[in-house]
This record gives C-alpha cells, structure tokens and sequence, in this order.
C-alpha cells in the first residue's frame, strides 16, 4: 500500500465544524427542528429484581397535557431481546429498568406524570454484590464479538516457580460511567409509515439495522439522522431502551414527533458503564530482569440480563517478551444494569493493572522502570509470532523520558519532599489495536467546480468531519476548499461504526478507494454531474502483520504528607500512531484521553447501594470526573511514524490509546512519592494515609 497523505506533520486545519459548534448553530439530536413534538419521560423500577405486579397510571393521566402512559399493558410487541426488550412483560431485571413512559406537550408535564405513577412489585432475592473470589465466576461465550479464548502457553507454575524475582498481586477498579457531554437522546417522527430518527450515536446505519427488525420494518423505511454527536466513548454505539420506547410512542401520535432526552440520572442505568473489576497479575523474572513468567487473570462484573465481557487481560498478550503465559477473563452475572464499551475498553482498566504490576516488577528486580520495559521488548507479537507493522514504544519511552527530565529522578520512593508535599514521577506504557472495518462505501461526485463526498460516518467530537475532508482532498489531489463532505445520516451510504478508534481508518480507506476509482473513471477534469462510488475492501495485510498503536505515559504527582491529598502537576504523554492527519484534532484526541485516564486514577467511581442495587452517586455532585484544578499541564507529542501496512494513509487510531496507562503512570507516581502501593482505583486520599 502506499500513503496518500503528503509528507508535512504540522497540517492542522481548523476543525471545519468549528464555526457552527462556537456559534451555537450545529444541531444534536434534541435541537433538530421539527413540528408540534411531544415528549417522553421514563418510569424505571425501583427494585433490584422481580415483577411489577401493578400500576396505577390514574393520577399521571388526569393530569393536563399527559397524552398517554405507557406500560408492558398497553404497549405494542416487538421483536427484541435483554435491554431493548422494552415494556415486554412485568419482568424486573435491574433497578432503573424502563417500566413505563409518559408522552406528553411538554417536557415539564412528562416528568411530573412520571412521578405519579404508582407501581406495586412482587419482590424477587437480588444479587448485586462483587467479590475479588466470587464463586459465581464463568467463562464469558466466546462467539460473542470481541471476546477472545484462554491463553495458556508454556508452564507458568514451574516458570514462576523458578523465577528469581516474582511478583504476585491484584488490583481493582470500579464501575465507570460514560457521561459524555451531550446526554443520550432521540426524536421519533412517523410519516406515511417511514421512521425517521434524530438520534445521538455513534453510527446511523447500526441503528437502523438494529431498530428494524424490532418493529417490522424494512431497513429501507427508517431514516437515522445525526450530524453532530456531543461525544459517545462506546455508550452511544448501540441502541439503548430510551430509543425503542421513543419510537413506540412516536406510533401512537402519528404527524406528531416525540422527543426523549435522559436526564443525567438516567444515564447511568441506561447507557452502560465499565464494569468493576479485579485483576490478579503474576510475574516473575530471572536474574537479568527478563520475564519468564506472566499470568492474567481477570474477574468482571456482567449483567444476568445480557451478558457483556470486558476482556480485560487481553492487555498481557501481547504486550512483553514471556515464554510462559497464561490469560484468563471471568465474568459474574448479576442483577445489575447491562454493562457496554467505555473508551478502550479492556486496555484501559488491563494495563492499569499491568503497567502498575510491571512497576512493582521493575523494583524487585532492582532496575529502572523504563528499561525494565525496553529489556522486555518483543520483536514479534507474542500470541501470533507475526511482525509488527511498526512499533515505536522504545522511542515514545525515549523520547518521554527526555522530555520529562527522567534522568534527574531518584528511584528511591518517599524520598524527595517539597513542604508538605511528597513528590514522585511514574511512567506506563500504552498500546492499543490498530484495524480497519471493511465494507464501507463512499461516493465521490463532481459538480458546480467542488467535488462531493458521502459518507455515513459519525464524527462524534473527534474531528472526523475534517481530517475525512483532508483524506478525500489529498487522495483527490485538490485544495481542501474544493471538496464538501457529507456525513452522519442513512442518506449518505452505507459507513461503520465510529468505535475501537477506527473511524478514521475504515471511512479514510473507504474514500481514498471511491477516489482512486473517480480518478480512475472520470480523469482530472471529470464531467459535470460525475459520480463514482465504491466499497471498501479488506486490508491484504491485515492477517500479515500485528497492529498498534503505542506511547508512554508520564505523571508527576504530589500526595499531602497529612490530608493524603493527590494533586498532579504534570501528564506528558507520547505516542506512535501512524500518520498524524491533523495535528490540531489529534492533539485534542490525546490530551482528552489523557485527561480521561487522570479522572479515572482520581476520581470515577459508581458507588453502588448493595441493598437495592442501584448507583446512589448518579449525578454530578457525587460522580465526580477530572477538572482543570486537578492537573497542571497536559502535554502530548507523537513519533512521525510510517507505516505503510495499516491503511491507504498509514494511519492509525488515537482516540482510545490516550487514555491507556494514565491511570497507572499517576499510581506508579504515587507509589514514587509515598512508598505507598495502592491497587485500587480511585486514588482517593484514605488509601494514602491508611496504607492500603
């Protein structure tokens, strides 16, 4: 394959969509105009497990302007499994569970109505408690997507067994919740049986092929719009209950749209969440610091209503040199609300325990923290054998350290003291699977001097809608001013998901091919009214070659010698992620995973109430995510790395690796200034001063 962007790292076009976005005038899904909407608020149980046994909806009828109150009684029957079978039967599955739904004239008078239902259950034992050694545990179904077998090379027991240094630990990490700036939300409009959606997600088509068979319909008939998404992090790259209720309602107010917006506390039980987890990590060493042993094994939390698998472990695969290997994932079922993806899901919460076991490796081994990584550098990928199509962690550890003044850095822990402050540096690596989705299609058009191209991708805040105006412009050979790209709705045809940061691979190579194709067809001065459209096909090298993207994430942090406190001055992350389309979008892309994982290390935690089941800290006041006092500066820099064997552009994703090993470079940092080794997350200040 050949690069089709042209040599010149510092490009960085201001975000096209800049202007609307600053000005107010870029429209989500609940701003989009329509005529005479209604509006939808749910009813969520109140119990853990059960049955509704009765629901009196008389109070929420009466009151003025509530057009209809929706329950398992009355509402229509579709064809839908676990979440999206929604108001299917009296069924309690999890707290928060849709039940009901009130359509009304205002959004206002919706939720008031809500509040007047009064709903009587048949209480069923619940089981939302999770242990480090729950007996419950079982193999996740491997033939679901994403979910990988057991790894069990060589003979770990024997190799730990004759190891010089050994390291036997295990961390923990909580529910997360995705809570993007834009909440879920969706508009419903029936027209001479036609659906047309204005939905906030993460890929038009997914929606549609989802919702289609649910109510009947030919995919043909449902029309998903979303031209602009305020952020997702997986939680909007499926459907979620609100969707299905909204259009149910929308069918009983034909010529009327219905809107649904979630609140805040919705959310959580609604969306999905990373699951809590516990991750057990075994290491050992021989007597130069190399690993002759590595052990993963991963226990998460899953949802008795829909099973979903964070795979967790999968971070050791193929991350260091380790002759005898052993990787595990674990799921517990329980009555809790069904998990899904949350940027980087597995790689996040595995290399926090990973990098921070390697951490803890390093030291026994008696070696500095960023050789003990480079002396245990594969020259191959360690499950397959294959060769990297690049790897450049080496350099992103080189180049960080220089940056970030390492070599002035006492190894002892708890040594340096500022005032009050205890003072530490850390460092982790990250890395994240690089891969495109084939079978996109794009349409390159010529008219009126600019040429057209459509494609249904999602650009949900990273800057798609730019750098894909940049890819098509440079495979064109025209200035970027000459091209106008469509996107984000089923008008444009047929696009992947914008999920596992491979949004700008897939749509990039998508165009670049209908390009080559136009060029191809119609020459430098295509007709009037030209038009070429293709789809994409698979990367011949992709079953060649392992792909990745990499960096090293540094963090100096100070912890409050009295309070515990944990403040971080500094994050500098640095990455090889192929080619860089535009600095200026990739730069934001980094620096919000980095700020992402310094929430993760210090703040994300749903507490959950045991008792009954629920996330009692479900709002902004006690989910607390990272703020502009927490961290004094976020650098990010890259490696202008080719790699020829990715995509048509020698790209790679960027939106996840950022936020991968930020969480255990702070709690390496931590550990530096204290001595104190917390393996749990959040890094909140009583683990300091108890020390756990």
């Amino acid at each position: 394959m050949t690069d089709v962007l042209t040599e010149d790292p510092g490009r960085a076009p201001q975000r096209l969509d800049g202007p609307d976005k600053v000005a107010g005038t870029a429209r989500y899904a609940f701003e989009q105009p329509v005529d005479g909407p209604r509006y939808l608020h749910l009813v969520q149980a109140g119990i853990a497990r059960g049955r509704v046994t009765g629901t009196d909806t008389s109070a929420a009828e009466a009151l003025p302007g509530v057009h209809t109150v929706l329950t398992h009684e009355n509402a229509e029957k579709v064809n839908a499994g676990g979440e999206l079978a929604v108001l299917q039967s009296p069924e309690v599955a999890f707290r928060g569970q849709v039940i009901g739904a009130v359509l009304a004239e205002t959004p206002e008078i919706a939720a008031h109505a809500a509040g007047l239902v009064e709903v009587t259950y048949e209480r069923h034992p619940h089981e939302a408690t999770f242990g480090a050694d729950d007996h419950r545990a079982q193999s996740p179904d491997t033939s679901s997507p994403m979910v990988t077998e057991d790894l069990d090379q060589g003979d770990v027991d024997a190799a730990l067994e004759a190891a010089e240094y050994t390291v036997d630990v295990t961390y923990a990490t909580p529910p997360e919740h995705n809570n993007p700036m834009e909440p879920h939300a969706t508009v419903a409009v029936w027209e001479q049986g036609e659906l047309t959606l204005y939905d906030s997600n993460q890929g038009p088509y997914v929606v549609r092929d989802v919702l289609a068979p649910i109510f009947g319909l030919d995919p043909e008939r449902v029309h998903v719009v979303s031209p602009h998404v305020g952020g997702g992090f997986g939680s909007k790259g499926m459907p979620h209950a609100h969707v299905v209720a909204t259009v149910m309602a929308a069918r009983l107010t034909p010529g009327r749209p219905v809107k649904c917006a979630l609140t805040r506390a919705q959310m959580f039980p609604l969306v999905g969440y990373r699951p809590p987890g516990f991750q057990r990590i075994r290491l050992g060493a021989d007597a130069t610091g190399r690993l002759v042993a590595t052990e993963h094994s991963a226990l998460e939390q899953s949802s008795r209503l829909a099973e979903y698998a964070e795979q967790s472990a999968g971070a050791s695969r193929d991350m260091y040199v380790s002759p005898n290997r052993r990787i595990t994932n674990r799921v517990v079922a329980l009555d809790v609300p069904v998990p899904t993806w949350m940027r980087a899901p597995g790689e996040a919460g595995g290399m926090y325990a990973l990098e921070s076991a390697v951490d803890e490796m390093a030291q026994a081994c008696g070696m500095d923290p960023i050789e003990f990584r480079v002396h245990n550098e594969p020259d191959t990928a360690p499950t397959s054998g294959r060769p990297f199509s690049s790897r450049n962690l080496v350099t992103c550890l080189r180049r960080g350290a220089e940056r970030f003044g390492w070599a002035e850095r006492d190894p002892r822990p708890g040594v340096r003291r500022e005032g009050d402050w205890l003072v530490g540096t850390g460092v982790a690596a990250a890395s994240f699977p690089s891969f495109t989705i084939p079978g996109s299609v794009a349409t390159v058009g010529y008219a009126d001097g600019y040429y057209r191209v459509e494609i249904a991708a999602s650009d949900i805040g990273t800057g798609a809608r730019t750098a894909l105006t940049q890819i098509a412009a440079e495979a064109l050979e025209v200035p970027l001013s000459a091209v106008r790209l469509h996107l984000g709705s089923t008008a444009q045809p047929k696009a992947s998901l914008a999920g596992g940061s491979s949004g700008t691979a897939s749509w990039g190579t998508a165009i670049v091919q209908a390009a080559r194709a136009f060029r191809a067809e119609h020459g430098e001065h295509p007709p009037e009214g030209a038009e070429t459209t293709t789809k994409s096909e698979p990367d011949p090298e992709a079953g060649t070659y392992a792909m990745n993207a990499y960096g090293a994430q540094f963090a100096e942090v100070r912890v409050h010698a009295d309070t515990g406190e944990v403040r971080v001055p500094r994050l500098l992350g640095v990455f090889a992620a192929g080619r860089v389309v535009n600095a200026r979008t990739a730069r934001s892309q980094f620096a919000g995973g980095m700020t992402m994982g310094l929430s993760m290390a210090l703040h994300e935690h749903g507490v959950v109430d045991e008792r009954f089941g629920h996330v009692v800290n479900n709002d902004f006041a006690g989910y607390h995510i990272a703020a502009h006092a927490d961290v004094g500066s976020v650098e990010v820099d890259w490696i202008d790395e080719h790699d020829p064997h990715v995509n048509p552009m020698g790209t790679k994703g960027i939106g996840e690796v950022g936020i991968v090993g930020v969480a255990a470079a702070i709690g390496n940092a931590a550990h530096h200034a204290t001595g104190v080794r917390v393996r749990e997350l959040p890094l909140t200040p009583e683990k300091f001063l108890t020390g756990r």
